[in-house]
């Protein structure tokens, strides 16, 4: 008999693990807060590095618009549910979440940091320095920083130093990416998730989100810009060189369309959301004069039914979009980013997927423009893949350790808990 074979089977070693600097650590629990929809979703980081959904629930949003909380009440109760459907999916009870951040009209600040060294080597202590100094500069009576991103260092007059530690040199010089927010309206989402039993661990810019969710490597290396139509409010970031460059908001979402609708033809909120999901467009054909729609009367009987033809929800809805990219590609020019945004532009969120959306935003923005559907996700269901998750999906992606600063800073014990950190402590202090 062949000796061979009585060898046991070759025992390979375990593939090592992938994780990226930053990544979560055990389960962890996401949550997004928007004006029509409420997602939580239950993960953990696996080997290779990609996250898996353990627990998944969504409800529809109430008290909460344009992206803030504006009925702690109604919110606490949906944002419950949700987070119940989740926990009992995924058979654990979540303490702290990280949450997008859609609500306090964000805004981005950059600042050029001049910071001496004189001759010795770049610690992180420096580093920190130099992030806090840009967080002053941008500090503003009621609002808070929630992002600061280095976007690169120049080493006395040598640029392009990403991490400049242990480099020596007399004069350390920062580009810095920063995103605030109102206070007034973080307090509130604070105030809410106490109430609910839960703690932000983190916010997150919800349109970074989104493109971290949607955007390939080489998008974000050579220039793109993300475009998250959700319910309450169309946001957008910016991305080059594979940092978050700028981000925005308009108070101008999905729920608006609907709101045309419902006015402009006298139907019921539901019935002109439903004219927009199964006849919603902007893009007009020959026959849509010849298409004649049902539409019930707001007050009216059962029976007291109009009828208009497709052409007339076509001509409602395109306004309100075009309005919509005129006012974002005159945010853009405003921004002085029309070099480092590329010739990309990515439609996401619910508000993408009107038919027709694509090629309007191409017209206006004169860009090529895609729809961006999120990375698959394992465990998680399909219906929660598409563009109208992409917010939730890339709240994961963060937490995997996606988009995180090259030099990810951890607070040190010489830096006091910042704003925000200061109004949870408050709040849970007094709940």
């Amino acid at each position: 008999m062949n000796q061979l074979a009585r060898l046991p089977p070759a025992i390979e070693p375990p593939a090592p693990s992938r994780r990226r600097r930053g990544a979560k650590q055990g389960v962890f629990g996401v949550l997004d807060i928007g004006t029509t929809k409420i997602v939580c979703i239950i993960a953990r980081i696996e080997n290779d590095g990609e996250p898996r959904a353990l627990g998944f629930g969504w409800q529809r949003a109430r008290g909460v618009k344009g992206g803030s909380v504006v009925d702690l009440e109604e919110a606490e109760r949906a944002i419950r549910a949700a987070v119940g459907q989740a926990e009992e999916m995924a058979d654990t009870q979540l303490k702290t979440v990280v949450v997008n951040l859609s609500c306090g009209q964000p805004d981005s600040h950059h600042h050029n940091i001049q910071w001496p060294v004189n001759g010795r080597a770049v610690t992180e202590a420096d580093l920190r320095a130099i992030l806090n100094e840009g967080r002053r500069r941008s500090a503003e009576d009621g609002r808070e920083t929630v992002h600061a991103f280095p976007l690169g260092f120049t080493v006395d007059a040598t640029p392009g130093a990403n991490d400049p530690r242990g480099m020596v040199c007399e004069q350390l010089t920062a580009r810095l990416h920063l995103v605030d927010a109102a206070q007034a309206s973080l307090r509130n989402l604070g105030a809410c998730l106490l109430r609910c039993d839960l703690e932000v661990e983190e916010l997150v810019s919800a349109p970074f989100a989104a493109g971290l969710a949607t955007l390939v490597e080489d998008e974000k290396q050579l220039g793109a810009t993300v475009i998250d139509m959700g319910g309450g409010t169309t946001s957008f970031a910016v991305f080059a060189e594979g940092h978050l460059l700028h981000t925005a908001q308009l108070p101008v979402g999905g729920w608006h369309v609907t709101n045309d609708l419902a006015r402009l033809l006298s139907t019921p909120v539901a019935h002109a959301e439903r004219l927009k999901t199964l006849h919603g467009g902007v893009l007009s054909a020959p026959e849509d004069e010849k298409e004649w729609l049902p539409v019930p009367l707001v007050g009216e009987e059962d029976d007291q039914i109009a009828r208009i033809p497709r052409a007339m929800v076509v001509g409602i809805i395109r306004p309100r979009l075009e309005e919509t990219f005129e006012l974002i590609k005159d945010r853009l020019d405003a921004a002085g980013l029309s070099q480092e945004m590329g010739r990309r532009v990515v439609l996401t969120g619910g508000a993408s997927q009107l038919v027709g959306a694509r090629e309007l935003a191409a017209r206006v923005l004169d860009r090529q423009v895609r729809t961006g559907r999120p990375h698959p996700l394992r465990g998680l269901p399909e219906t929660a893949q598409g563009p109208a998750f992409a917010a939730p999906l890339g709240l994961l992606a963060w937490c995997a350790g996606e988009g995180r600063p090259l030099i990810d800073l951890l607070p040190g014990l010489d830096r006091p808990p910042g704003r925000f950190r200061r109004i949870v402590n408050w709040l849970r202090d007094r709940a």
